[in-house]
């Protein structure tokens, strides 16, 4: 009997990040999820090397490296990153499973596609939003030296994306609370 593998969707979508204006997943993210060591999931890709040109994995430069360790709050022993991270695309991640040739990893993959597919569908149908990224990653690949700025940007953007994402119910609580404690605010001078 087959084991069925679920991982929430906001799981995955929380280890999708942008960096050099592609959205991406780092090699210690995809070993969790494949339920394997990282180390394991960077000796299959260099062994099948040929199936991960640079539009599907790269390397992130040292400090890429650091910023993401700032950014991600990763990293919690040593305070030296020993192995640069793999980052890899969404084709990248795709080719993962055929590397690493396991039920889990085409189980997983299944899922990733389908939530790079979601958030890809969430974009097109805010069109507003997508022209904002479009612009924001132009001005990243023309003025290169101003990554971190419009990373943070993106990655703005992004969680705005992701909260859409929420169900209505939890927004809808969320403001009611807001409205509650507005009429409840008292205006004008206490004296104590």
């Amino acid at each position: 009997m087959k084991k069925i593998v679920r991982i929430l969707p906001s799981v995955i979508e929380n280890k999708i990040f942008l960096i050099r204006g592609k959205k991406v997943m780092l090699d210690r993210d995809l070993a969790e999820l494949y339920e394997i060591e990282t180390k394991q999931l960077k000796r299959a890709v260099n062994r099948n090397i040929k199936r991960f040109p640079k539009d599907f994995m790269f390397i992130l430069s040292k400090q890429e490296a650091q910023r993401s360790r700032c950014q991600f709050g990763t990293l919690n022993r040593g305070k030296n990153i020993k192995y640069l991270p793999y980052a890899f695309t969404e084709h990248g991640v795709l080719m993962l499973s055929s590397a690493l040739n396991s039920e889990r990893a085409i189980m997983v993959n299944i899922q990733i596609m389908r939530t790079f597919m979601k958030l890809r569908r969430l974009i097109l149908s805010h069109k507003d939003l997508h022209i904002k990224i479009e612009q924001l990653i132009q001005q990243q690949e023309k003025q290169h030296g101003k990554l971190l700025e419009h990373d943070q940007k993106i990655s703005v953007i992004f969680d705005a994306i992701k909260q859409l994402l929420k169900n209505d119910e939890t927004i809808q609580k969320r403001l009611t609370c807001e409205e509650k404690r507005e009429k409840n605010k008292k205006w004008g001078f206490t004296p104590r």
